[in-house]
């Protein structure tokens, strides 16, 4: 009687399940509410160069990504999983990425669509194997590109119209007569571009917190942002080390894409030498596009286009397994 008891109890603390048997505390909500913190600075530092108005677009983009996921799991059939957060991610990042004199109604149609066809449609969270944001801005850009392509110099709260090119505008087209940017305005700034992507200040400092918390890891926004440098110094416009690579890594969307969306768990590759991959593979293409595109900046299109190339990437740096060997 007493091994029949023991027995017992031993069956009630056995569970047998499928792989994995490793379980953490660590639950999506937790990391998408740290993501969001991580984006205050950015956040507060747009209002701030662009005036309250930007709030209505980022708000609007946030609140048509919930509204989007709760609609669209509700049509579906599909549990509702608004509580984790991602989707107020997404439509923060969207609203981050648009220019601060976007319409509120680009704002609404471009969260639609990054919850709705690039999310949802391939399955929900975990399924999507292109960033939702990204995708989003990429489509907005090919259906409505005059409006994504209008700036605002900072300080201009009328957001009427533009008033300058960006410093990636300026460095690609050396016929544009406006003065470069000096490295502070850049840092701080003080420079035409979307809502969060000019203050290289605030996303710095909400990258060191997603880093402590340890949200993200440092190999793809490191691999990244040092490619782009290297490769912007040494193919310079006046021949071999004559570029500029601090004004390439502080102008346009590179950080911006490097610390908070090329580092997307979903989209992104998991082994760590396929991130230093990814990284790398990211700023080689954001440099191609940048210096011999028709486009001044490449970060959104480098950053999908290796969303694609991320499951290889996983395929092919798989560390060997404990105790295993290679196969022949």
């Amino acid at each position: 009687m007493k091994d029949n008891a023991v027995d017992s109890a031993r069956q009630d603390i056995l569970v047998v399940s499928a792989p994995p048997h490793l379980f953490s505390p660590t639950r999506t909500d937790r990391l998408m509410r740290d993501v969001l913190i991580a984006l205050v600075p950015a956040t507060i530092g747009g209002i701030n160069l662009f005036g309250p108005r930007v709030l209505a677009v980022i708000a609007t983009a946030v609140i048509a990504a919930v509204a989007t996921e709760a609609i669209a799991q509700r049509l579906l059939g599909r549990p509702s999983s608004v509580g984790d957060l991602s989707a107020a991610v997404t439509g923060l990042l969207l609203g981050l990425n648009l220019p601060p004199g976007a319409p509120l109604w680009l704002a609404a149609v471009g969260s639609a669509f990054a919850i709705g066809v690039v999310k949802q449609f391939f399955g929900g969270l975990g399924s999507n194997f292109l960033n939702p944001a990204l995708a989003a801005r990429a489509f907005l850009v090919a259906a409505w590109p005059g409006l994504m392509t209008t700036w605002v110099k900072p300080g201009d709260w009328t957001l009427e119209a533009m008033t300058g090119a960006t410093p990636l505008a300026i460095l690609k087209d050396p016929e544009i007569l406006q003065r470069f940017p000096s490295y502070a305005e850049l840092f701080w700034g003080w420079i035409p571009g979307t809502i969060g992507e000019t203050s290289a200040a605030a996303l710095l400092l909400g990258a060191g917190y997603l880093l402590v918390r340890k949200v993200i890891r440092w190999h793809i926004p490191v691999f990244f942002v040092g490619t782009v440098a290297l490769l912007t110094w040494v193919l310079g416009p006046e021949g071999l080390f004559t570029g500029d690579p601090l004004g390439h890594v502080l102008s346009g969307g590179l950080l911006l894409g490097a610390c908070f969306m090329a580092t997307d768990y979903v989209s992104g590759p998991v082994t760590p030498v396929g991130r230093v991959w990814f990284g790398a593979g990211c700023g080689l293409l954001t440099v191609l596009i940048r210096l011999y595109g028709g486009y001044p900046e490449g970060v959104s299109f480098s950053i999908l286009i290796m969303n694609m190339a991320a499951p290889l990437l996983d395929r092919y740096t798989v560390p060997t397994q404990f105790g295993g060997g290679k196969t022949r």
